[in-house]
C-alpha cells in the first residue's frame, strides 16, 4: 500500500497554487539577477544580457517541470493564442509573474540600498524607457518591443512544440534567446519583452520610469499575441489544443519524422496532455470449459465463438488478385 500511495504522488499533476507559486518565484529571481546585473554591472550590454538569459535558464529547468516555466504574461498570452494553455489560467499566471516581479524587484531595491552600490530610490534600476530615457523615439521604442517579443515567442513555441524530441533543451535555447535579444534592444529601450520585468522595476526607478510604463506592457503583448496566432497557423499544431484556448480552428497538423512523444516540460506547454490519464489494457474474458464469466451479470454464460474468417474469393482470369475494397492480399495454393 505504502509503494502504491508512493507512486501515485509521484505521477501527480502539480497543483495550481504550486504552478503560481512557481511562476512567482521564477520572475522574483529573474528580476532580481537581471535588473541587478543592470544597476551592478555598470551598462555592460553582454554581463546584463547573459543575466537576464542565464536566469531564464536556471528558473526554467528548476520550475518548468511544474508550470511551464513562463516567468513572463506575454509568454502566457502567446501561450494561449497557440492552444498551450486555457485562457482561464492566463490572468492567474499574469497575476503571479506581476507579483512576484514586484517583489523581486523591492527585494534588488532594499539590497542595493543595504549594500551601498551608489543606487538611491528614484534612480534607474534595471528600468525600461524611450525618447530622454532610452536610445529610440516612442515609435522605435513600440517597433523593436514588438519584434523583439515576437522572435522571442517564436522561439518558446518552436521548441517546446511537442512534435520535438529536443525538450530537454528547450531551457538553454530559451535563455540564449533572451539573452540575444537583449544584446539587440538594451541600448535602445533596455529590453522588456515581459511586462512583469517592467513593472516590478518601474516604481523603484521614479516618476518617468512609470509614465513611460505602459509601452512595455502593450508592445510586448502585442508582439506575444501575433506570434501565438501565426504559429500554429503557419506551423499546425501536433495535438489538439487545450480546451479554452484561444485558437482559430482549421489549421494544419504536421509531423516530424523520427521525433518521440512529448516529454513533461512540453506537456506543461499542453496541460489537456498533462492531465490525462493513461488509457488502460482491455480486460480479457475468462473462458472455461465452453462458458465465459460474465463480470457485469456476475454470473457464467455460454462462451460466445469468435466470428469464422471469410472464406477466400475464387481466383480471377489472369491470376489472383485481392477482393474488392479490402487491403488484405490473397496467396495462391501451394502447387
Amino acid at each position: 500500500m505504502t509503494e502504491q500511495m508512493t507512486t501515485t504522488a509521484a505521477v501527480a499533476p502539480p497543483t495550481l497554487a504550486q504552478k503560481l507559486a512557481a511562476e512567482a518565484v521564477g520572475t522574483a529571481v529573474l528580476v532580481i539577477i537581471g535588473c541587478g546585473s543592470a544597476v551592478i554591472g555598470n551598462g555592460d550590454i553582454v554581463s546584463i544580457g547573459l543575466s537576464f538569459g542565464i536566469a531564464i535558464v536556471m528558473m526554467a529547468y528548476a520550475f518548468g517541470r511544474i508550470s511551464g516555466g513562463h516567468f513572463n504574461p506575454a509568454v502566457s498570452v502567446g501561450a494561449a493564442l497557440s492552444g498551450r494553455l486555457a485562457w482561464k489560467d492566463v490572468g492567474l499566471y499574469s497575476a503571479a509573474q506581476v507579483g512576484g516581479a514586484i517583489v523581486g524587484g523591492l527585494v534588488l531595491a532594499i539590497t542595493l540600498v543595504a549594500s551601498d552600490v551608489g543606487w538611491d530610490f528614484g534612480e534607474p534600476m534595471g528600468s525600461n524607457g524611450f525618447g530622454d530615457h532610452g536610445g529610440v523615439e516612442i515609435f522605435g521604442a513600440l517597433l523593436i518591443e514588438i519584434i523583439l517579443t515576437f522572435i522571442f515567442l517564436v522561439v518558446i513555441l518552436g521548441v517546446t512544440d511537442e512534435r520535438n524530441d529536443t525538450a530537454a533543451f528547450a531551457p538553454l535555447v530559451i535563455g540564449l534567446a533572451l539573452a540575444a535579444i537583449h544584446f539587440v534592444g538594451i541600448s535602445a529601450t533596455g529590453t522588456s519583452v515581459n511586462p512583469a520585468r517592467s513593472i516590478g522595476v518601474a516604481f523603484e526607478s521614479g516618476g518617468d520610469a512609470i509614465i513611460q510604463l505602459w509601452l512595455f506592457i502593450v508592445a510586448p503583448l502585442i508582439g506575444a499575441a501575433a506570434a501565438g496566432f501565426l504559429y500554429p497557423l503557419i506551423f499546425g499544431r501536433g495535438s489538439e489544443p487545450v480546451p479554452g484556448s484561444g485558437i482559430p480552428a482549421g489549421s494544419a497538423t504536421a509531423t516530424v519524422p523520427g521525433f518521440g512523444a512529448p516529454d513533461a516540460f512540453q506537456q506543461q506547454w499542453s496541460q489537456e496532455n498533462y492531465a490525462a490519464p493513461q488509457a488502460q489494457p482491455a480486460a480479457q474474458p475468462i473462458i472455461q470449459d465452453g462458458w465465459q464469466w460474465d463480470p457485469a451479470a456476475q454470473q457464467w454464460i455460454p462462451a460466445q465463438q469468435p466470428a469464422a474468417p471469410q472464406a477466400p474469393q475464387a481466383p480471377q482470369a489472369g491470376g489472383w488478385a485481392p477482393p474488392s475494397g479490402e487491403q488484405t492480399q490473397v496467396r495462391p495454393p501451394d502447387a
